[in-house]
C-alpha cells in the first residue's frame, strides 16, 4: 500500500512532535519509489529521530504540513500495522542533509563504479610482498581463500542494509554496528577500525600521489631536463589541493563519473604493471623459496605479517553500506538486489586484476620483490631503462588519477560525519560555504599528517591486523545478532567459525605486526617526506 495521494489524513493530535521534515521537495528526476521514501519519514508517529551515532533529535511538529495518503480515511487507524506488514523502509529525515544519503537515485553501475574504485588502489600493489614468506602453494591458497570469506562478508552486509522487520536502513557501517553490539561496544570494537579505514587511507592516497606525481614529472621531463623540480612535500601540495577541488562535489551519487574514472585507471596501471613484468621475463637468478629465519617464532611472525599483507589488499567493507545508501529501495524493488549486481560486476574485475598481479609479480621478481612499494617501485627498479618513457609515464599518471578518485570515495564517510555533528545541532543541512570549509580543512589535515608522517605504509601488516574485523569477523557477528538463524544449521556454523577465527587472525596479526616492526625497524622521518 502506498502513503502518497490526493486525500488527506487529519494528523493525531501528539504531546510530542513528529521529526522535522528536510526543507527542499524531493527533486524532480527522483523516481515515485524514492519519492514515497522521501516523504516516509514524515508519516511515522515517533517524537524523535535517532542518528547513527545514537543520538536523538527532538523537533516540533510543522504546523503547515499535511500528509497526503490514497489510505481511505476509514482505514486509517491500521495504516500502521498494515505498513510494517508490507515492510515499507523507514528513513532519518536527518539523511535528506547529509552527503551520503542525500541522493537516492543510485543504480547497480554507480555501485560496480564505487566498489570498483574503492577495491582496486595501493593494497594491491603490495600483494606480492607477501609470496616471498608464503611460498607459492600458501600464498595462491591464502589469497583465494581471503578473496572467497571478503566476497561471503560483503553478501552479508548487502543483505544486512535493510532490515524488514523492523523497516529499518543501515546507510553506514557505524549504525549496523550501534544495532547489533550497542552504542558503547561499537566505539570500542568498530570506530577506530573505521576511522583508518576512511583517514588513514587518505593520507596514504596523498603519499603515494605525491610521490608517483613527482615520478610523473621525472619521467616527462626526461634526463636532459633543467627544470628545478618541487621538494616531496610540495608535490603532496599539489595533489592535496586537487582532491581539495574535486571534494566540492555534494553527494556519494555526483561523484560516480570520478569513481568511473578512478576504475578505468586502476583497472588500467595494473594490467600495465604485470604484463610489463611478465613480458620483460624472470630476474636473473631469481628463487621462489620462502624467505625463512633462523628462529622459528620469527619465522611464524613473518607469515602473520604476511597474511596480513594479504588482508589489507582486500577491504572497502566501511563503505558497502554507504554506497547501498545511495539506491532507492521498497518491498518490491529492495536495494540489495542491484547492489548485489553491482558488487559482482566489479569483483570479477577486481579479481582479474589483484591474482595476475600478485601472481604475475612474484613469478617475474621472487624474493626480489621491493617491501616498500611492492610491484610499482619493482617496475621502477629494474625496468627503468628497458620500458620506453611512454609505458612508464601512463603507468603513473594512471596511479596518480586512481589516488585522487579514490580519496574522493574514502573522504565521504569523513564528509558525512563532520556534517552531521552540524545537522545535530542546528537541525538543517550545512550551507554550501560551510561544507567547502570542512571539506578543505580535513584534506589540509590529511596533507598534514602525510608530511608529518610518511612512513605510515611501512606498518602495512599491522594496519591490516587492525582493520580485518570490519572486514572478515563483524559481519559474520552481525548476521548471527540479527537474522537469528537457526541453531546448529549450516548458516549457524559458517559465521560463528568465520567470526571467531577472523577476531584469532585479527588478534595474532597485531601482535606479528608489532613484533616484525620491533625486530626488523622502520625509517621513521617526521616531516621528511621521501
Amino acid at each position: 500500500m502506498s502513503e502518497t495521494g490526493s486525500d488527506e489524513i487529519t494528523p493525531v493530535p501528539m504531546t510530542t512532535g513528529l521529526p522535522t521534515p528536510p526543507t527542499e521537495d524531493p527533486p524532480a528526476s527522483m523516481s515515485r519509489e524514492a519519492s514515497v521514501a522521501w516523504v516516509q519519514p514524515l508519516l511515522i508517529p515517533a517524537s524523535t529521530a535517532t542518528t547513527g551515532g545514537g543520538d536523538q533529535i527532538t523537533q516540533k511538529t510543522p504546523k503547515t504540513l499535511t500528509p497526503k495518503s490514497r489510505t481511505p480515511r476509514f482505514m486509517t487507524p491500521i495504516g500502521s500495522p498494515v505498513r510494517r506488514a508490507f515492510h515499507l523502509t523507514r528513513l532519518d529525515p536527518q539523511d535528506a542533509w547529509l552527503p551520503i544519503t542525500e541522493s537516492r537515485n543510485g543504480n547497480a553501475y554507480y555501485a560496480a563504479f564505487h566498489t570498483l574504485c574503492s577495491g582496486i588502489g595501493i593494497q594491491s600493489l603490495v600483494l606480492p610482498v607477501a609470496f616471498p614468506y608464503l611460498g607459492w602453494t600458501w600464498g595462491v591458497i591464502c589469497m583465494t581463500l581471503a578473496f572467497i570469506w571478503q566476497l561471503y562478508t560483503l553478501y552479508l552486509l548487502v543483505h544486512l542494509h535493510e532490515s524488514p522487520e523492523t523497516g529499518i536502513r543501515y546507510c553506514r557501517y557505524i549504525q549496523l554496528c550501534n544495532a547489533t553490539f550497542g552504542e558503547k561496544l561499537s566505539k570500542f570494537l568498530a570506530l577506530f577500525p573505521i576511522l583508518y579505514l576512511s583517514g588513514g587511507t587518505c593520507v596514504a592516497l596523498i603519499v603515494l600521489g605525491g610521490a608517483t606525481s613527482k615520478s610523473f614529472f621525472q619521467i616527462v621531463c626526461g634526463a636532459t631536463c633543467t627544470a628545478k623540480p618541487l621538494t616531496p612535500a610540495e608535490w603532496y601540495l599539489v595533489f592535496t589541493c586537487a582532491a581539495v577541488i574535486l571534494s566540492q562535489l555534494p553527494n556519494l551519487n555526483s561523484i560516480a563519473g570520478v569513481s568511473l574514472v578512478g576504475a578505468i585507471t586502476a583497472i588500467g596501471y595494473c594490467t600495465i604493471i604485470w604484463v610489463v613484468s611478465v613480458d620483460k621475463g624472470r630476474l636473473p637468478h631469481v628463487s621462489y623459496d620462502p624467505l625463512k629465519s633462523n628462529k622459528n617464532f620469527i619465522h611464524f611472525f613473518d607469515i602473520l605479517n604476511a597474511l596480513g599483507m594479504i588482508a589489507f589488499a582486500f577491504r572497502g567493507h566501511n563503505l558497502i553500506l554507504e554506497i547501498q545508501a545511495t539506491m532507492p529501495s521498497n518491498e518490491k524493488h529492495p536495494s540489495r538486489v542491484p547492489m548485489w549486481r553491482g558488487v559482482q560486476i566489479s569483483y570479477t574485475l577486481i579479481a582479474m586484476c589483484l591474482f595476475p598481479l600478485a601472481i604475475g609479480g612474484y613469478w617475474a621478481y621472487g624474493q626480489m620483490i621491493p617491501h616498500q612499494g611492492g610491484m610499482f617501485a619493482a617496475l621502477y627498479g629494474f625496468h627503468m631503462r628497458d620500458t620506453s618513457r611512454l609505458v612508464l609515464g601512463l603507468a603513473s599518471l594512471f596511479v596518480v588519477i586512481n589516488a585522487l578518485c579514490s580519496f574522493q570515495i574514502y573522504g565521504m564517510p569523513m564528509f558525512d560525519e563532520m556534517e552531521s555533528q552540524y545537522t545535530r545541532r542546528f537541525k538543517k543541512a550545512a550551507p554550501w560555504w560551510l561544507r567547502a570549509i570542512m571539506r578543505a580543512m580535513y584534506t589540509y589535515g590529511c596533507y598534514f599528517i602525510a608530511v608529518a608522517i610518511p612512513f605510515l605504509g611501512s606498518i602495512v601488516g599491522l594496519l591490516g591486523g587492525i582493520s580485518l574485523p570490519v572486514t572478515l569477523a563483524y559481519p559474520c557477528f552481525m548476521w548471527l545478532k540479527i537474522k537469528k538463524p537457526k541453531k546448529y544449521s549450516l548458516s549457524w556454523w559458517v559465521n560463528w567459525v568465520l567470526g571467531v577465527v577472523g577476531i584469532l587472525l585479527s588478534i595474532m596479526l597485531i601482535a606479528a605486526g608489532i613484533y616484525v616492526i620491533i625486530d626488523t625497524g622502520i625509517t621513521v622521518s617526521f616531516f621528511k617526506p621521501q
